[in-house]
């Protein structure tokens, strides 16, 4: 599933601000800063998650300039965010468990400027429940590998 997402995403991810919410091991963002991002943050609840994160980045040479590591849950990470006021990013990778309502957090990002104007937000799933957006978020497609989907939304002007 990583190497079909990095073949869509290849023309856009070279100088991107790259998001990873629900890192879990931190494979797809450190993906990201191998393929030309600019700078990739790490999100996950767990903190063993995110030590993990660290000690990959530190075995790859990636510095602090490139990277950052949050030990939050996706949500309560965005509304800091906006609370904030910081930087938005050009993609957004959502990766959580399966079972959990993916609408919050989409919602956030539909309605905030989260994402940079035609910034791409995607979401990992189960082919059986999409997500959806709305709001300043158009669906641009799935991409289907197995059971596993990528739901692509690209933020309006």
């Amino acid at each position: 599933m990583r190497e079909l997402l990095f073949e869509l995403l290849a023309e856009r991810i070279k100088g991107a601000r790259f998001v990873d919410l629900c890192a879990g091991s931190g494979a797809v963002g450190l993906e990201a800063l191998s393929r030309g991002a600019s700078h990739v943050t790490f999100v996950d609840r767990s903190p063993r998650a995110c030590i993990f994160v660290r000690t990959n980045l530190q075995t790859c040479n990636i510095t602090t300039e490139q990277s950052i590591v949050v030990v939050s849950s996706a949500l309560k990470f965005l509304r800091g965010a906006i609370e904030r006021n910081a930087c938005a990013w050009d993609i957004a990778y959502f990766d959580p468990p399966y079972a959990i309502d993916y609408t919050p957090v989409l919602t956030l990002f539909a309605t905030t400027k989260l994402l940079n104007p035609r910034g791409l937000l995607v979401a990992e799933h189960h082919c059986g429940r999409q997500p959806e957006a709305g709001g300043e978020l158009d669906y641009v497609g799935t991409a289907e590998l197995g059971e596993t989907c990528l739901s692509f939304f690209e933020r309006k002007h």
